[in-house]
């Protein structure tokens, strides 16, 4: 039997309160529709304080996201999307010549492998993935950041990356991010993660954000910048049209790949 939408949502929350945590994936399954109904359900729950999102997918209201998967995990998640956005990404490179600034994660990992190889850059990262798939690159002036490397992300942190940061200046920065919603910005659960990736906002004159679409509408424990400090966000096609309003109505521009 065909459920309405407010009845979909209602047990929607109950389901989320019982279980604990649910992906995107699991409640498309439940309730026979699309991964974008869930989102815009979730939207709504959210909005009215009944679930929290997270990463694929919601918690209840009193839970907040604060286990951080792994780089692998990450890397194993999304693929196709990921592939497609760090193409679109591509074709925002500043000219040869510039300096790029970029985040760890695995969707900038894909950007640095897509680099091309006859456009002249500077690339600053902190991130060792990143920098291993640029070394060998004849057309990179590569510069690694210092400070402690995170196992979690294998990118450097700490007062030492956040000092470095500070003495730079980019024209773009590429950020990635674990959660981003119109009204909180751009979250991660980790504090020095958030401190470093503030530091690399504030050096850049522009600010592109890579993040498929399981990541809009999720929130984190540590906001590090808002909607007005980003200028593009490149996503995939599975964003919810509702969440994609609000960011365009943010002053943000939204690149679907």
């Amino acid at each position: 039997m065909t459920m309405y939408a407010e009845e979909r949502q209602q047990a929607m929350a109950q389901l989320v309160a019982e279980r604990g945590r649910l992906s995107v994936a699991m409640l498309a399954e439940e309730y026979d529709v699309t991964t974008e109904t869930v989102r815009r359900d979730l939207s709504v729950l959210e909005r009215i304080g009944l679930v929290r999102r997270v990463h694929g997918g919601a918690v209840p209201a009193h839970s907040l996201a604060v286990i951080e998967s792994g780089l692998v995990e990450r890397d194993r998640a999304n693929t196709d999307e990921k592939d497609r956005i760090a193409r679109a990404a591509v074709e925002l490179l500043p000219p040869p010549g510039s300096t790029v600034l970029l985040d760890a994660g695995s969707t900038t990992n894909r950007l640095a492998s897509a680099l091309p190889r006859d456009h002249r850059l500077v690339v600053v990262t902190h991130a060792v993935p990143v920098a291993a798939r640029l070394a060998g690159n004849p057309q990179i002036e590569l510069h690694l950041l210092p400070g402690r490397v995170r196992s979690t992300t294998q990118a450097a942190v700490g007062p030492e990356t956040v000092s470095a940061l500070a003495n730079l200046r980019v024209d773009v920065l590429f950020l990635g991010t674990n959660g981003l919603t119109p009204d909180h910005g751009l979250t991660t659960p980790d504090w020095d993660e958030a401190a470093t990736k503030r530091a690399m906002v504030d050096t850049a004159r522009r600010v592109v954000v890579l993040a498929d679409a399981s990541k809009v509408g999720t929130e984190s424990s540590q906001r590090f910048a808002s909607l007005d400090q980003v200028d593009v966000l490149v996503t995939d096609d599975a964003v919810a049209t509702d969440d994609r309003k609000r960011i365009e109505g943010a002053g943000v521009e939204v690149v679907v790949a």
